[in-house]
């Protein structure tokens, strides 16, 4: 029987995806921790959602995995995915926007078949510096961090590619990729012969974060169809945000992940998102930790204000012509 969801705009639902299987380097586990401690609950309630917290996933941790060399840690990485599903199942069921804080990025495979489950078709917005297209054939790593997007629509290891019953999770068409910079050669092969959109850095800093952010929705169609938001924090500038374990040169600046994260985040049709590679490791006095939540928060705060905003008044003298008309 259809369940009939009804979306709950002061309410956010927070689940901890404590992972670093799918990765390149161990820390990203500790990322949950480190958001709670840097205050992530205490600053949303103070922006005034109510937030249903769902606790954390069992840990699943980094390892070298030389017999699989092709997939690492993939019994790992779909015992979480399975751990966080039906935490992600309950969440999107509440109506409320589900908050998954990672973790490695693999764990958006767990939001998108939570959402799946009450959703026929579901967008997915995949904010990040990479295009995580390559598969076990093409790996250069073996890291499944690096494969994710080509799981999601259904390429590559079956263990992954059929965790939603009948692939794929999300159609070709309908994911876009946002922020692209570093494609391998096999990514780039593959982006010339599919219908995925995808949208380079050098544009949205060539139009700025809120401009490219606009446009992309719009391309989407997300005023028609519900999505998930993807952000990986190694799409940031290193110099600006550096605790994450792929960085590199290039990548937009922080105001420009900003203004474009707003907009995408204050969007009525965002189901969820999910955050990932920030690594505790790599930020020893929890600045990294302090930045995000303020990001988060902003942005979060944000979405409260746009989709709990009183309804535009009428034109002025509508209400007495509509009056004249009953009487008449």
């Amino acid at each position: 029987m259809a369940v009939k969801i009804v979306r709950q705009p002061k309410k956010i639902a927070l689940i901890g995806a404590p992972s670093s299987a799918a990765g390149f380097a161990p820390g990203t586990e500790k990322a949950p921790a480190a958001l709670r401690a840097a205050g992530l609950i205490e600053r949303l309630q103070s922006a005034g959602y109510e937030v249903t917290d769902y606790g954390d996933c069992a840990p699943r941790l980094f390892a070298d995995d030389e017999e699989h060399r092709r997939a690492r840690n993939l019994a790992e990485i779909v015992a979480g995915l399975n751990d966080l599903k039906t935490r992600a199942e309950l969440a999107v069921k509440s109506g409320a926007m589900v908050l998954v804080a990672g973790g490695d990025c693999a764990q958006v495979i767990g939001l998108l078949t939570g959402a799946r489950r009450y959703y026929k078709h579901v967008n997915l917005l995949w904010f990040d510096r990479d295009a995580d297209l390559n598969t076990p054939a093409s790996t250069p790593s073996g890291r499944i961090d690096g494969m994710v997007v080509a799981h999601i629509i259904g390429k590559g290891a079956p263990e992954l590619v059929r965790f939603w019953g009948e692939p794929p999770l999300v159609r070709e068409p309908d994911v876009t990729l946002f922020g692209l910079e570093r494609l391998d050669p096999p990514e780039q092969d593959f982006l010339a012969r599919s219908p995925m959109r995808h949208v380079y850095a050098r544009d949205i800093q060539f139009k700025s974060g809120t401009a490219a952010a606009q446009e992309t929705l719009a391309h989407m169609h997300a005023d028609a169809r519900e999505f998930v938001l993807h952000l990986d924090l190694d799409v940031i500038a290193e110099e600006d945000f550096p605790p994450v374990n792929v960085p590199g040169s290039g990548g937009l600046r922080f105001d420009d992940i900003r203004s474009a994260f707003a907009e995408f985040t204050k969007h009525k049709n965002l189901l969820g998102l999910d955050v990932a590679q920030y690594n505790p490791d790599k930020d020893p006095g929890g600045s990294g930790a302090k930045k995000l939540v303020d990001l988060l928060v902003e942005a979060l705060s944000a979405r409260l204000a746009a989709l709990t905003a009183p309804a535009p008044e009428p034109p002025a003298g509508s209400t007495e012509v509509s009056s004249s008309e009953t009487t008449a």
